[in-house]
């Protein structure tokens, strides 16, 4: 086999195995790079040429604004060094994508065997053992050591808990990857917090006896219950405080039956919920492609379902998540950047059929990964601004947990 055969083989090895199972994007940078490295040796390649003819990104693309190519490269060259770590310890040809430039590098590995020393001559390679004095003087200086490094963490620690808080830590600043920064970015430049508006949809009935959403034809002048909430909102508002934490930003969380329209006015406006349970969404422009509404007919008529409203060839008319008579193992959930009431302002929907999928839909906007997949597919201003958008993805449940996401549908520049 010719050394470039080899090459080529050791790629494909590095896209079967587990570290770059499923990160499609990195496998075609890969393979590129690959192919670049091999036909034009030691030809250097800009970042331009890799967004356009890789990531498909438009002919104005700006290094200079957009990091999508670095931070893709940073992801690759972290793979690598990872599965030559584990698996690919013994591989004989070595990928390597130096820092500091896109040309990728292929090395021979010789598997030498270590020769077998005599005691005689490990003796002499080891040196001379110390004596009494001198092992008591080395553990001193051990110990100072440790007291030392201890001491060092412990002031560490305190500056630490004292500065977290601090927007302006540098170190802080390197927390929040480049795709973070990117998609957030409409809701952390504002001078005010975005609000984060979860839904407590409306209940009759107690929670020993057993509680029902509130049904207008039947519960009328019933005592109402608006002060409960899925158990996906809830681990949603904490993924989004982990995020903005990372982007030295805070949010303002409110329920839903308590937010009003001057509110929305003049905040950008973060909605966790679908409107069947965040009600305010009904009040204010929503997303237009996909949208929620209840199945009219059928045998899941009177379900919740997310419509499709301008099916493209190989989707859905309708996403519906499991049956009610069936265990949740498959639900949606719909992932909109909106304009809000005031031109100026933003609202962003994420909500799924069920509170699981609410749940799966904000994690996957605090996913790094994910993130990154879904900035590859959308156009981004000269400035650096996302513009609108709505997409819906799938989730898989596995015993009441999300456990994977993916993208069926999107729709970019769509307000």
């Amino acid at each position: 086999m010719s050394e470039r055969e080899q090459s080529l083989a050791q790629i494909e090895k590095l896209v079967a195995s587990h570290v770059l199972h499923g990160s499609e994007s990195l496998c075609k940078l890969l393979r590129y790079l690959a192919k670049h490295a091999l036909d034009h040796p030691g030809t250097p390649i800009k970042e331009y040429q890799i967004a356009t003819e890789v990531f498909g990104r438009s002919a104005d693309f700006d290094p200079q604004l957009d990091s999508m190519v670095r931070v893709q490269a940073g992801r690759l060259r972290g793979k690598l060094a990872e599965y030559y770590s584990a698996n690919g310890a013994d591989d004989g040809v070595v990928v390597e994508l130096p820092r500091g430039t896109y040309v990728l590098a292929f090395h021979q590995r010789t598997h030498a065997s270590k020769p077998h020393l005599s005691a005689t001559v490990e003796h002499e390679l080891q040196g001379p053992r110390p004596t009494p004095s001198q092992r008591k003087w080395f553990v001193a200086t051990i110990s100072l050591g440790i007291l030392l490094a201890v001491a060092a963490l412990t002031i560490l620690g305190l500056l630490w808990n004292r500065n977290s808080a601090q927007a302006g830590s540098s170190r802080d600043g390197e927390l929040a990857p480049a795709a973070f920064r990117v998609f957030w970015n409409g809701f952390v430049s504002g001078q005010e917090e975005p609000w984060v508006i979860f839904s407590n949809a409306a209940f009759v009935g107690r929670p020993e006896t057993g509680m029902r959403y509130y049904d207008t034809a039947k519960d009328r002048g019933s005592f109402v219950l608006d002060h409960y909430t899925g158990v996906g909102e809830v681990l949603a508002v904490h993924e989004l405080d982990r995020v903005f934490g990372l982007l030295h930003r805070q949010i303002r969380v409110k329920r839903g039956s308590l937010f009003s329209l001057d509110d929305a006015k003049n905040n950008n406006l973060i909605f966790i919920g679908s409107p069947f349970e965040n009600l305010t969404l009904l009040e204010i422009p929503g997303t237009q492609e996909f949208v929620f509404r209840r199945m009219a007919s059928g045998s899941r008529k009177g379900e919740e379902a997310i419509v499709n409203v301008h099916p493209q060839p190989g989707e859905a008319k309708e996403y519906l998540p499991s049956p009610r008579n069936e265990p949740l193992t498959e639900d949606y959930a719909v992932i909109g950047l909106v304009k809000g009431l005031n031109p100026g302002q933003a609202a962003l929907i994420l909500a799924g059929t069920t509170t699981i999928g609410t749940q799966a839909a904000v994690e996957f906007v605090c996913r790094q990964s994910s993130v990154e997949e879904l900035l590859l597919r959308l156009p981004v201003s000269q400035a650096g601004q996302l513009k609108p958008f709505e997409a819906v993805i799938r989730v898989k449940v596995t015993r009441g947990v999300p456990v994977g996401t993916e993208l069926v549908a999107l729709r970019s520049g769509t307000s």
